[in-house]
Order: C-alpha cells, then sequence, then structure tokens
C-alpha cells in the first residue's frame, strides 16, 4: 500500500503547470566551488536531487577510454558510511527512485524522493562526492556490468554501431570519435590507480552542479545543503586539452556490417556547432521540418506517397563542443539505398534554395513550444535543464528560460542559410549499414 501511494505521489507531483511560464530560480557558489541550484515548487510533496559533472567521454584518454561511464556505475557501489550495494536499497526503502547516465560531455546522478526525505538525499550525494570505495571488488564487479551493457545495447541490438562508426569518421582525432561506453580492452587493461586518479580529478565539487527541485523550504535547504557540502574539499582546477579539427571538404563514404539486421539502412551525417551556438536551435527546427511527425517533408514524400522507405529520420545529436546532424532511411520493397539518400537530399536542398511557408513556420513554432513545455513538465527534468544552462552555456543556468525566445526569433531566411551553411555533399559522412551474413 505505501508503495501505492508514493507511485501516485510522485506520477502527480513531478507534473508541473502545463504552460511555458519561465522556471524560478535561486543559485550561488559554495567555498569549495560546488554550484548550487534551487527551484521551488510546491504542487506536490515530492523533491529531485541532482549533481551534474562536468565530466563525459571527451575527458578521457584516447587509451583510456569508457572511464566516465564506468564512473556512472562506480559510483554506486558503496561509501565510507554506505555498505557496497546498500545505496539503492537506502533509496527504494524511503520510497525513492535514483538512476545516473553519461553524455560524452557530463554525468549525470539523481534522486526522487518524498519531500520530507531531502536530507537522505544530499547525504547520499555528498557521501558519493567525498569518500566512495574505489577498490579492486567495485572495478571488477562493474567491469562486467558494463560488458554485459555493451552485449545488450550495442553488439546485440539491430543498427547498434551506427553512432560508433558515423562519429569515428566524422570527428577524426577528436575525443567525439569513440563512444560513451568506451573500449572493453582499455578498461580491463586499466588499474586501480587509474581510476583513483580520473575520480580525484573530475568528480569535485568545483566541477559540479547541484539542483534540487521540487517542495523545499529555501532556507532550511540551503542549510542542509551546506551541512552536508560545505565539508568536501575543492579540487584542483582542471585544465582541459585543446584539439584542432579540421573541416570536412569532400564527403566520405564509409561501410558498416551488422549480423543484427536483415535490412539495410543509409545514413548521412554533418559536422555541426555545439549547444551554444545559436545555429544549433535552427537545426532543431530543420529536423522538425524535415521529419517530425507524420505530416513532415521526408515522411510524407518517401513513406507515405512514394511508400520507398520504412522509416526516415532527421535529427540534431547535439554536443558541447560539436554536434552531428544525421539523417537516415530503411528501404521498403528492396529500393536502393542511393535512391533514399537522393530523395533526401532533394528535400534538403529545397530548405537551402526557398523559404519555409509562413503555415510551416508558426507549425514549428507551435512544435517547440510544446517541446519545452515537456522538457520542464516534472522536477526532474527542470532540475537537469536548470544544471545544462550552468554546465554548458557558460554559467548562463537562465537559459533555460531563453530558450524558446531564442527559437521564437529564428527567421525563415535563417532556416534557409543554415541549412545552406552546413548539410551539404561535400560536408559530410555517407555510411551504408548493411546486413552481415
Amino acid at each position: 500500500m505505501k508503495k501505492r501511494i508514493l507511485l501516485a505521489l510522485f506520477v502527480a507531483g513531478f507534473c508541473l503547470n502545463v504552460s511555458a511560464q519561465k522556471v524560478q530560480f535561486t543559485e550561488y557558489n559554495l567555498a569549495n566551488g560546488l554550484h548550487v541550484v534551487l527551484h521551488q515548487d510546491k504542487t506536490a510533496p515530492v523533491v529531485a536531487v541532482s549533481v551534474m559533472y562536468h565530466v563525459g567521454s571527451k575527458d578521457e584518454d584516447e587509451n583510456r577510454t569508457g572511464f566516465a561511464h564506468f564512473f556512472e556505475h562506480l559510483l554506486f557501489e558503496g561509501t565510507k558510511n554506505i555498505k557496497r550495494g546498500e545505496f539503492m536499497k537506502l533509496v527504494s526503502a524511503n520510497g525513492g527512485q535514483n538512476n545516473a547516465n553519461t553524455t560524452q560531455d557530463r554525468t549525470f546522478y539523481y534522486e526522487l524522493f518524498p519531500s520530507n526525505q531531502l536530507a537522505l538525499g544530499l547525504w547520499l550525494e555528498s557521501e558519493r562526492m567525498m569518500h566512495p570505495v574505489i577498490n579492486e571488488i567495485g572495478v571488477k564487479t562493474q567491469n562486467e556490468v558494463v560488458k554485459e551493457e555493451k552485449r545488450l545495447r550495442i553488439d546485440n541490438a539491430p543498427y547498434g554501431k551506427f553512432a560508433e562508426k558515423i562519429f569515428a569518421d566524422l570527428f577524426k582525432n577528436y575525443p567525439y570519435s569513440w563512444q560513451t561506453i568506451g573500449s572493453m580492452a582499455n578498461l580491463d587493461s586499466a588499474k586501480l590507480g587509474e581510476f583513483k586518479a580520473f575520480f580525484k580529478k573530475y568528480y569535485i565539487p568545483n566541477n559540479a552542479v547541484l539542483t534540487i527541485a521540487g517542495d523545499i523550504d529555501l532556507a532550511k535547504t540551503k542549510k542542509l545543503v551546506a551541512d552536508y557540502f560545505d565539508s568536501v574539499p575543492k579540487g584542483a582546477d582542471i585544465g582541459r586539452k585543446e584539439y584542432d579539427l579540421k573541416p570536412i571538404t569532400k564527403e566520405i563514404i564509409d561501410t558498416a556490417y551488422d549480423a543484427n539486421i536483415q535490412i539495410p539502412a543509409i545514413f548521412a551525417a554533418y559536422r555541426v556547432p555545439g549547444m551554444r551556438s545559436r545555429d544549433t536551435k535552427v537545426l532543431g527546427m530543420i529536423s522538425d521540418l524535415l521529419s517530425g511527425g507524420g505530416s513532415s517533408r521526408l515522411k510524407t514524400k518517401m513513406v507515405d506517397e512514394k511508400k520507398t522507405t520504412l522509416q526516415v529520420a532527421a535529427f540534431n545529436y547535439t554536443l558541447e563542443n560539436y554536434g552531428a546532424y544525421i539523417t537516415l532511411a530503411l528501404p521498403n520493397n528492396n529500393t536502393p539505398l542511393n535512391d533514399l539518400l537522393k530523395d533526401i537530399d532533394v528535400e534538403v536542398k529545397r530548405l537551402q534554395t526557398d523559404l519555409i511557408s509562413e503555415e510551416d513556420y508558426r507549425k514549428l513554432e507551435n512544435q517547440f513550444e510544446n517541446s519545452y513545455v515537456s522538457k520542464n513538465s516534472t522536477m526532474l527534468g527542470v532540475a537537469e535543464n536548470l544544471a545544462d544552462g550552468y554546465t554548458f552555456h557558460e554559467k548562463n543556468t537562465n537559459d533555460v528560460n531563453q530558450e524558446l525566445e531564442v527559437v521564437k526569433s529564428v527567421t525563415r531566411e535563417e532556416i534557409r542559410d543554415v541549412a545552406k551553411k552546413y548539410l551539404n555533399p561535400n560536408q559530410r559522412v555517407v555510411l551504408y549499414y548493411l546486413p552481415k551474413k
């Protein structure tokens, strides 16, 4: 009965007012450099506690890939005051949920609790930050967990290696060239001291954002934050390596084979700016225009009218320093892959040449407003978006409130010009993804 009540509480509590209203927040720094963001919403007695560390796979050594994702798992092993295997049990026993995820640019840990368990959430994250247990037992255990995850999500998943292949070509000699899960051989050969050194360098308060969103009292929450995090020592400043990434000036053709598929696919990927660029928002609008919904241009033309395609998509894979704009199609009725690519190119060329209609423009604005509201419709969503703003937008936490204004200021001419600037055949990787017999 208790679990049912808490589940209903969470479902009710995570949903915010579904309108594009501004997210109110308070932010400040502790003496050790930890940035704290507080968002008060008393619509339901729940709270999200999250910590975003500015470390992902791009911060790894090319001979030690997979460390950031590995720590996503390893930091659940236990701490000086939490026995091994007890972290998640403490969360569930107190009516909460928790998880973590890693990208090329950051690692994000969170707990969702009834608001009367805020102190527990803060204690758990301070324990994770201050003195986790990193030993041979934990490393070996999580090494097997990561290997199983790779087998399930990549090695044995249909089309599971397309990103690996595309990013290797698109970001050659750059840390985005390897995937977040990394190399199992690198993890196998790493020594315990290397894991400890990686933690000491990156999982420090001055490389993190603590975000708390939900039914909180601001004054009491600030005191709790001080109680649990003031004593965490500040780490050394992180010097991030600079890379010279040369532009792509000639189309790159590649082929990959996958024993898990029967239907081939064709991908085209373009290197585009990172998430701080205004052009990134425009590319997102272009994605919606091309494949966002059943009435989008590519789906209408290739799936509904010509019936040459089982599935077609265009999306902007946005990262901190760069992005990958990717189009893909799966053929119907044995349609040649090159024919699918030609149809996609025709629609891209149309974008580069003609202004979209006023009707399409209004539709894009509505789609983005709906997406914006959806992103901020849960306590956890708000917590993550606030942390993203501070981490990736030059410490501008208020980016969460400015994003929609930026999109609404984009013009039809700008959509045409951005498509013309980035989505050209001589700037892309084309990948033929074929069944392996």
